[in-house]
C-alpha cells in the first residue's frame, strides 16, 4: 500500500511539475523546480522501496529522509516568504494541497522501514 501510494505522488508529481515548467515557469520558476525536485524524490522512493535488498533499502532511507526535510523546509518556507511561492508546489504549505499527506507519508515511510530493515529478525 505503501509503495502504491508513493507511485501515485510520483505520477502526480511528475504531471504538475511538468506541466508548470511546460506552461509557466517563467512566474515562479523556484516553486516549478521544486515540484521537479519533488517528483525525482517520489520516483527514487518508489522504486527503491519496491526492490529488496540492503542497498534499495539504503536508498529508501536517503529518498524517504529528503522528502521529509523538503516538505519541512519548503512547508516553512512557503508559509514565511509567502512571494517566493507565488504557485503552489506539493510541498508548499506542508503539501496542504495534497490533504497533508506530503507531511504524513515520509513519517509512515521511515517507521515502515525501520520495522522492515534488512537483516532486522522476524519473531
Amino acid at each position: 500500500m505503501l509503495i502504491a501510494v508513493y507511485g501515485v505522488f510520483a505520477l502526480a508529481a511528475s504531471a504538475r511539475a511538468g506541466f508548470q515548467i511546460a506552461t509557466k515557469f517563467s512566474e515562479a520558476p523556484v516553486a516549478y523546480l521544486l515540484s521537479a525536485v519533488a517528483a525525482v524524490v517520489y520516483i527514487v522512493a518508489t522504486v527503491s522501496l519496491a526492490r529488496p535488498g540492503t542497498r534499495a533499502y539504503r536508498i529508501s532511507v536517503v529518498a524517504v529522509t529528503t522528502e521529509l526535510v523538503g516538505v519541512i523546509a519548503v512547508g516553512l518556507l512557503s508559509i514565511f516568504d509567502a512571494q517566493a511561492f507565488p504557485s503552489e508546489t506539493v510541498w508548499s504549505a506542508f503539501g496542504r494541497g495534497y490533504g497533508f499527506v506530503p507531511l504524513i507519508l515520509p513519517v509512515l515511510g521511515l517507521i515502515w522501514l525501520r520495522r522492515n530493515r534488512p537483516g532486522r529478525s522476524r519473531i
